[in-house]
């Protein structure tokens, strides 16, 4: 995009897309070779400024996460800007780049509330690094700021939206507040926690929060596509683009077309298809199978992922530019253990709703809830879940208890040394008691289950032989 603004040799350039960085310095060539460095490492286009003297001003006006700051500019010393800026807004962070090597200069940039002090010429990769780990800081700082004390989920602006995600763990309301400061934007969002921690929940929220409300909200796992589903699914075809062709389809792109599309276990694609992946993100345009002809792209990227994506980029296994692009909000759900105020509540939501579908009426017992409180659950609130739909379709009485639970459980109960299920058996075990409770009625399997014929069909025949096939 052609700056605007620009004057001889000030610059004074705001990108269209609200940028989260504003470089500072009087040399307009190096202003042009940091907006070139955060494009090609993903980074949303920066502001950027010639005169010191506008600053404090422009902070105030579009209020930047971070600042790139030079010390000696004509008019006003950067040191001054600096004490200013963290004076005013203590949470913005503020990184130095200088040709002052200078210790003491160094120091007092430090005490004063600067980040990093960088010494140009800087390489391109510890700029890239210190700039990341600002940002991190940032959100970091941003997000434990949005709440204290128990009073956290009283102050949402939006506590409706959260219907659907039951809780009551202070470690979940920043998650909340999280969610609610970044959906009325348009920034790309990056949720990791465990799997059955509730990523795509929180994604709906975010959308649902969002000016995109109205638009499509797309869900679509990564692990399922290879080369040739990918450039299908995602970017469709045009009438004839392969045999079989007839006519046209659209793709994931186009059918979320003004609203969001979530990619869940983003670490999962493949290093050809994280760089098609990227190509659509930045450039926000791609091509049909079969056609020349350009098409724009206007969805809202949430990806997640049960990995530590860092760790998948430092490893090679994950491109850094893409990570970038869609690490610009980053919101990290903790597993269930590490919030152990949800156990309890989210049992008594999940013994209400599997009640009211057996049309039992059941309480639960302070044993199972005794229980319940120390387990590790490995497979979070999806494990929780299928233990306590698994009891009340096998209670026979009033209350809910220990006893209720299948033999495995209560061994664990009791201290066996026997291995935890896997969350693939709890899920199979879960489905095939749901299914004997229905005496071999898939369809109202699949009601209760709240799952498809077809996708109940599908998990049974991948179970191969069993009881109830």
């Amino acid at each position: 995009m052609k700056a605007r603004g620009i004057t001889g040799e000030t610059i004074a350039h705001i990108p269209a897309e609200k940028p989260l960085i504003l470089v500072v310095d009087d040399d307009p060539g190096l202003l042009t070779s940091i907006r070139a460095t955060l494009a090609s490492a993903g980074f949303l286009e920066p502001a950027l400024l010639s005169d010191g003297r506008q600053a404090l001003e422009w902070v105030r006006r579009h209020r930047f996460p971070l600042v790139i700051l030079d010390l000696l500019m004509p008019h006003i010393h950067g040191m001054e800007i600096l004490a200013l800026l963290k004076t005013e807004f203590p949470a913005t962070e503020v990184v130095i780049l200088t040709a002052v090597d200078d210790v003491a200069m160094a120091v007092e940039a430090m005490k004063y509330g600067a980040y990093d002090y960088l010494v140009k010429p800087v390489s391109r990769e510890k700029l890239i690094i210190v700039i990341e780990r600002a940002l991190e800081r940032y959100n970091l700082r941003h997000g434990l700021e949005i709440y204290e004390g128990e009073s956290a989920f009283a102050d949402l602006q939006h506590p409706e939206a959260f219907a659907s995600l039951v809780a009551e763990d202070t470690a979940m309301a920043r998650v909340f507040h999280q969610a609610e400061s970044f959906a009325p934007t348009d920034y790309n969002v990056l949720i990791t926690g465990e799997s059955g921690t509730g990523k795509e929940l929180l994604a709906r929220v975010i959308h649902i929060l969002s000016r995109r409300a109205a638009a499509p909200f797309m869900a679509v796992n990564m692990a399922a596509f290879s080369q040739h589903l990918f450039d299908d699914e995602f970017f469709g075809h045009s009438r004839g683009a392969f045999t079989g062709a007839v006519g046209e389809k659209r793709g994931f792109f186009e059918a979320a077309a003004g609203g969001s599309l979530f990619l869940d276990e983003i670490t999962e694609l493949s290093p050809d298809l994280q760089a098609k992946m990227l190509r659509v993100i930045q450039e926000k345009e791609f091509f049909r199978l079969g056609s020349t002809q350009p098409r724009r792209v206007d969805v809202r990227i949430i990806a997640a992922s049960n990995r530590d994506v860092r760790q998948a980029v430092i490893k090679g296994n994950f491109r850094n530019d893409l990570y970038f692009r869609l690490n610009t909000c980053h919101i990290h759900i903790p597993p269930l253990r590490e919030r152990r105020g949800d156990i309890i509540p989210l049992t008594q939501s999940f013994l209400n709703k599997y009640s009211q579908a057996a049309h039992k009426e059941l309480t639960l017992g302070a044993d199972l809830k005794e229980w319940l409180y120390h387990q590790p659950f490995p497979g979070n609130v999806r494990e929780l879940e299928n233990l306590i739909v698994s009891a009340v379709f096998i209670e026979k009485g009033p209350v809910l208890g220990l006893s209720s639970l299948d033999l495995k459980a209560g061994a664990a109960a009791g201290g066996s040394a026997e291995a935890p299920l896997t969350l693939a058996e709890v899920e199979k075990q879960h489905i095939l008691k749901v299914l004997g409770s229905t005496e071999g009625n898939r369809t109202q399997a699949a009601k209760l289950l709240d799952i498809s014929l077809r996708t109940l069909q599908r998990k049974l025949k991948a179970f191969g032989p069993t009881e109830a096939s």
